[in-house]
């Protein structure tokens, strides 16, 4: 069988379909990857045949806002949300269904996986009367700019002939990575669920040293707030000092985009790195401290980790929510964010019996998910 897997052209949209693409082409299937050329080293270092299709979100942003000469910080949030529903409603899903629609005549897939952020997929695949199913990259959440996305995808996929609501995916099998206990209770109840456990992805690579055979009996702290975002240092430089004040080691993913010469001079007990694989680090850690972006709280479920989330928008804040909700961690928002605050909530974090108590409960909810190569076996059902 030939599958065509689709996602937005971002870490977070591409690295939680890589797992069950990579266990469909490992099952014997004839497995595409289309997604914007950006990206395709990545799909290489997974062993997966990539396909040119459709936008960056850079490119999508430029795009909306050509010849703007303010910053994002600058233009208002109305007038934001309102680009962000035109990006990711109706820009992107056309591009990509444009793309597509050249892709799927030539190489005439039997189903077309396209991930949640990415309706062009579910678009061209129903224009080609081509089987589809929706892929997760975490929970599925409303409010804020979503509402303007949704509203844009429900009109663009009524222009098409596609019925039935766009938060339910349109009737359609939905593979769904967040455990149950955290998911949207409206979508649980209304979404035709395909479970998969959620599996980290990360590009190959070595842990930093000291991390593996490490004296368990001194916490080791992992601070990241993504890959996006050089205007991030100075939340970077707040968490980062609040964490160094316990009694602990701190290693910082300081991604691409922050210069670590703006962190300034940092504690001793503080390691700054530019990338580490995560997800086999966060097996290793004993808090993840984080901007609440969907891989690595999916990631702390799964490996067991309390979490404390700093979001800054997006998903994040519902994210942040969930878990507190799970009791699995504690978040600090806007004004409350402060090295103080980092400082006196990741100790509670780390000495509470009953956040511990819930992270196990829900680590062994998410081990018991299926697998990817369980749920590679079952896609045939849906072409």
């Amino acid at each position: 069988m030939r599958i065509l897997f689709t996602s937005l052209a971002s870490y977070g949209h591409l690295y939680p379909l890589l797992p069950l693409a990579s266990a469909a082409r490992d099952a014997g299937h004839e497995v595409l990857y289309a997604t914007a050329s950006d990206f395709h080293p990545t799909l290489e270092k997974a062993g997966l045949e990539a396909v040119a299709a459709g936008l960056t979100l850079q490119e999508a942003f430029n795009l909306l806002f050509a010849g703007d000469t303010r910053s994002r910080y600058e233009v208002p949030e109305a007038e934001l949300n309102e680009a962000i529903g035109k990006a990711f409603g109706r820009l992107l899903p056309t591009r990509f269904m444009t793309d597509l629609a050249a892709v799927l005549a030539e190489r005439k897939p039997d189903l077309v996986v396209y991930e949640m952020g990415n309706p062009g997929g579910a678009f061209a695949a129903h224009q080609a009367g081509i089987p589809a199913i929706g892929h997760g990259f975490g929970r599925v959440s409303g409010g804020g700019p979503m509402e303007h996305i949704t509203e844009q995808i429900d009109a663009f996929a009524a222009e098409l002939g596609l019925t039935g609501s766009s938060k339910l995916f349109w009737g359609q099998p939905f593979v769904d990575i967040c455990p149950p206990s955290v998911q949207a209770p409206a979508f649980l109840a209304g979404a035709q669920r395909v479970p998969l456990r959620p599996v980290g992805w990360s590009e190959p690579g070595d842990l930093p040293s000291g991390v593996e055979g490490r004296d368990r009996g001194r916490p080791l702290l992992y601070l990241t707030l993504g890959t996006t975002g050089a205007s991030q240092a100075h939340l970077l430089t707040s968490a980062l000092h609040g964490l160094a004040a316990l009694d602990a080691d701190v290693l910082v993913a300081t991604g691409p985009a922050v210069d670590v010469a703006a962190l300034g001079e940092v504690p001793s007990n503080v390691r700054l790195e530019a990338w580490v694989p995560q997800s086999q680090l966060l097996p290793h850690v004993d808090l993840v401290v984080h901007h609440g972006g969907s891989g690595t709280t999916l990631g702390g479920f799964a490996a067991g980790v309390p979490q404390l989330l700093l979001p800054q928008g997006a998903d994040q804040f519902t994210n942040a929510d969930a878990v507190v909700a799970a009791g699995v961690g504690a978040k600090l928002v806007g004004d409350e964010l402060t090295t103080d605050a980092v400082r006196e909530t990741a100790g509670r974090l780390l000495a509470d019996s009953a956040v511990e108590d819930a992270v196990r409960g829900l680590a062994e909810e998410v081990a018991g998910m299926p697998s990817p190569e369980e749920v590679a076996a079952q896609l045939p059902q849906y072409a």
